[in-house]
């Protein structure tokens, strides 16, 4: 199916990371021109997601380079690694989370959306995890299940614009990932395999938005309404 992203200039902030960077080359192979982004080398552009300077600065070259913005692509967060497990219920570990994951998404999305409102199109995706359907760890699943409210905030604001607004929430993300699905767990996937979920809707074929898309199999045995 050809979705139609040929010379769509497509942001991807976190685009050096794993999740990124497979993105970046999926949507490049779709012939997309795909702008990275993000804090340290190797990018495209400097983009700092907790500076709201950065964020407008960056937003502003590109569209100075190319004139528009057709998607963006948000997959930078500090890994969930860095987050000490001992301090799951710490507020002041889950507020800087949040704001290195939930806060950032918002920032940016919101920096790009008045060029899309005023093309009239324009796609966004964050991307969050399947642990924000899960207690156990406050910190993970807060910060996850802050993109996703925020996400489908923006949606419900821009219903009507052109511009659509998704999630996609993996489960654990690895190069070999394991057919096995444990009870109360999520399934795993590979960066390519959450691509695979992120490209379509940042097709202009697509007309989903507000919606929340697992990929891996959804959490074992949970039921969320």
């Amino acid at each position: 199916m050809d979705l139609q992203l040929n010379d769509h200039v497509i942001l991807v902030v976190g685009g050096t990371g794993l999740i990124g960077s497979a993105v970046a080359d999926a949507a490049r192979a779709e012939g997309a021109t795909v702008v990275t982004a993000a804090r340290g080398d190797g990018a495209d552009i400097h983009l700092d997601g907790a500076d709201d300077a950065s964020v407008d600065a960056a937003v502003a070259q590109l569209l100075q380079q190319h004139g528009r913005i057709d998607a963006l692509v948000v997959a930078a967060a500090p890994p969930a690694q860095s987050l000490d497990p001992a301090r799951s219920g710490d507020p002041a570990q889950v507020s800087t989370a949040v704001d290195g994951k939930a806060m950032t998404f918002l920032r940016i999305a919101n920096a790009v959306i008045p060029s899309m409102r005023a093309a009239g199109y324009g796609r966004i995706v964050g991307l969050s995890g399947q642990n924000a359907l899960i207690t156990g760890n406050i910190t993970g699943a807060v910060r996850n299940a802050a993109l996703i409210i925020a996400a489908q905030s923006l949606a419900d604001e821009l219903a009507g614009s052109g511009v659509a607004v998704n999630v996609v929430n993996p489960g654990p993300v690895t190069e070999s990932p394991t057919a096995e699905v444990a009870q109360g767990e999520p399934g795993d996937s590979s960066p390519e395999q959450v691509a695979f979920a992120v490209l379509p809707l940042l097709s202009p074929r697509s007309a989903i938005s507000s919606e929340s898309i697992a990929v891996g199999h959804k959490v074992r045995g949970a039921v969320s309404l």
